[in-house]
């Protein structure tokens, strides 16, 4: 385990630089097929149209290239290990994962740094006190992560000259932030916004929030238009659009345009992705001007061995 930073450690926050989108390049796959019963949650993209996405059954992660629908392992199952949230780090060729570790009845929290290449761990790092850690956005300096049952984001700093890690250290969630009761799932998905500030949605209430890092102070984005936005999975974003997956519906993935005001960003609802083949998305990324879909299904019969699949979604 990592030595724990005083929960108040600060760590800035740069945005990466925003590139237009790819046109779109075809022909793509309607859907790219998973392993049966991999039970997948969170994907990441990069470099190109090559994925990886994540096991909730036995923590494994698996790769290919979206346009080619291959798929192949990266890193091999283990007993016990669940995968949410992932990250492809462009700047050093790693994949960062956050999950936990089930022990008899004992979960730990986990952030993974893996080689995408060869699969390799190159950092575990074990977060003390943590709930159910979720979901995961990497600057250029640390990874943020968040925990859908403890009101604060986790911290690790992190060196790509060295690829050295350090923390895990906690900013408490503070401000208009909507408590949460340790059970149900809270804050979800993360991701930065164009200034730097971050942005989550809630799983429970619904909603946006904008965070700042330094403080953890919070305030709620307001949503203009569509039918409001009533939960959250993951997010994804690219510029001013953010993409925040079940955000207003069970089986789509919510598009906002984002806009600067006075006191903060503000969002309005554009539309929403959908398709015959999505039953219930949990996470997407951008690929090759097209927005992929992790097809999780979750409450399906027989999970250990159905079907699953990534579905390929327009962009905006």
């Amino acid at each position: 385990m990592l030595t724990t930073a005083a929960a108040g450690a600060l760590v800035a926050l740069t945005a990466p630089a925003v590139s237009a989108t790819p046109g779109r390049r075809s022909p793509a796959p309607e859907t790219v097929a998973l392993p049966d019963g991999i039970r997948p949650e969170g994907i990441a993209s990069g470099p190109g149209t090559t994925y990886y996405v994540g096991s909730l059954a036995d923590g494994r992660i698996v790769t290919g290239d979206l346009l080619a629908g291959t798929v192949a392992t990266l890193l091999p199952g283990a007993a016990g290990r669940a995968l949410r949230g992932l990250f492809h780090d462009d700047h050093c060729g790693v994949v960062w994962a956050v999950g936990g570790v089930t022990t008899g009845s004992v979960t730990e929290g986990h952030v993974w740094c893996v080689d995408a290449t060869t699969g390799a761990v190159m950092h575990d790092v074990v977060v003390p006190g943590a709930g159910f850690l979720n979901d995961l956005v990497v600057t250029e300096s640390a990874v943020w992560v968040t925990d859908s049952r403890v009101d604060r984001l986790t911290v690790i700093t992190h060196d790509h000259a060295t690829m050295s890690v350090s923390g895990p250290s906690f900013v408490p969630l503070s401000g208009a932030w909507p408590a949460g009761d340790g059970v149900a799932n809270n804050a979800n998905g993360i991701r930065l916004l164009p200034d730097g500030d971050i942005v989550l949605n809630n799983s429970r209430v619904g909603g946006l929030w904008q965070v700042t890092p330094a403080t953890g102070a919070t305030r709620e984005i307001p949503v203009r238009g569509g039918p409001g936005i009533i939960g959250g999975d993951g997010l994804e974003t690219d510029g001013s659009v953010l993409y925040n997956v079940r955000g207003s519906g069970q089986y789509e993935v919510s598009v906002l345009r984002l806009a600067p005001t006075a006191t903060g960003w503000s969002a309005k609802w554009t539309g929403a992705r959908t398709d015959d083949t999505l039953d219930i998305p949990s996470t997407a990324t951008l690929a090759g001007g097209w927005l992929w879909a992790v097809n999780a299904r979750f409450g399906v019969a027989s999970p250990g061995t159905a079907s699953y699949w990534i579905t390929r979604l327009a962009a905006v």
